[in-house]
């Protein structure tokens, strides 16, 4: 089964929902960055938070999701846009911890109990929107939580769960997303808080192969819930050799030169992705006349 998102309304328009299933996407994360166990569950709950963070922007917008705690595993960094493209990388992605006392893997003693997590949404405006909130948690879905309530002002529960076989592998990943809406009655909220209560964790209805429409349902009640759309979601990475061959003619003239002496060739690797390029000597003389044309 391939990723993809669900958008939905619940309880006549009184609440919002997100769903998505994000397996495939985490697993070429984690194969690309050759992630462990622990760091893997933490990059893919951001992927996964993120990329319906993305959905709920308009036109062709991206957000960049940046968690910065005092953990071992460094700063997380992901990029997702409304088209369901995501990508994203830790600094340390070699970094794994015994199961804690829940029988869960140990996130918040990778990512840390201090720190920041920063939102910046680009929509195609001159300016872009930031916010930032103090990690709270560092489970992350807390924490995400905690930025819709405090950042938008929307009162929020957003799960996010990545299973992680024995060899690193991903098994699966997914999570949702629920906004109460202005205007939302009390009976709803109650409704909404009690079931929100007594439904199993995210990770278990994703290893029980529950769809994310079947989140939802769990979630909202059958009865309460109406789909709106369903999109696809994949790992996408917008590197290319390129785009570094811009970003070195921009590195100037002497820059190139000192390349072309140093070792006669050049390569860039893309933090995203993990992918890197090479620049054979006669490409790097090609770029460093660029540059002349371009600052002379």
């Amino acid at each position: 089964m391939n990723d993809y998102l669900v958008k939905a309304l619940g309880y006549d328009g009184q609440v919002r929902a997100f769903a998505v299933r994000t397996t495939e996407s985490v697993a070429e994360a984690q194969r690309r960055h050759d992630t462990w166990a622990t760091a893997s569950a933490a990059l893919g709950r951001t992927m996964t938070a993120s990329v319906m963070m993305a959905s709920m922007l308009k036109g062709e917008g991206q957000i960049t999701v940046k968690v910065e705690g005092d953990g071992p595993i460094g700063v997380i960094l992901v990029d997702a846009k409304v088209s369901g493209d995501v990508r994203g990388y830790v600094t340390n992605p070699q970094v794994h911890f015994p199961i804690n006392e829940h029988g869960k893997l140990d996130v918040r003693r990778a990512v840390g109990t201090s720190g920041t997590l920063t939102v910046v949404k680009d929509i195609g405006l001159r300016e872009k929107f930031s916010g930032q909130v103090p990690i709270v948690s560092g489970e992350l879905g807390e924490d995400f939580t905690y930025y819709f309530a405090t950042s938008e002002q929307v009162p929020s529960a957003v799960g996010v769960g990545v299973l992680v076989n024995p060899d690193h592998s991903i098994l699966a990943a997914g999570g949702f997303i629920i906004q109460v809406m202005p205007g939302a009655t009390d009976e709803t909220i109650t409704a909404l808080e009690n079931r929100i209560q007594s439904i199993k964790p995210i990770s278990t209805l994703i290893q029980e192969g529950l769809t994310p429409e079947q989140i939802l349902e769990e979630i909202l009640g059958t009865d309460n819930v109406k789909f709106l759309d369903k999109s696809p979601v994949q790992f996408n990475c917008v590197c290319s050799k390129e785009r570094f061959a811009n970003a070195m003619v921009s590195l100037g003239v002497q820059e190139l030169q000192d390349m072309i002496d140093e070792d006669g060739k050049a390569e860039a690797q893309c933090h995203f992705c993990n992918e890197t390029y090479h620049y054979s000597k006669e490409e790097l003389e090609h770029l460093k006349e660029e540059a002349e044309a371009h600052y002379n």
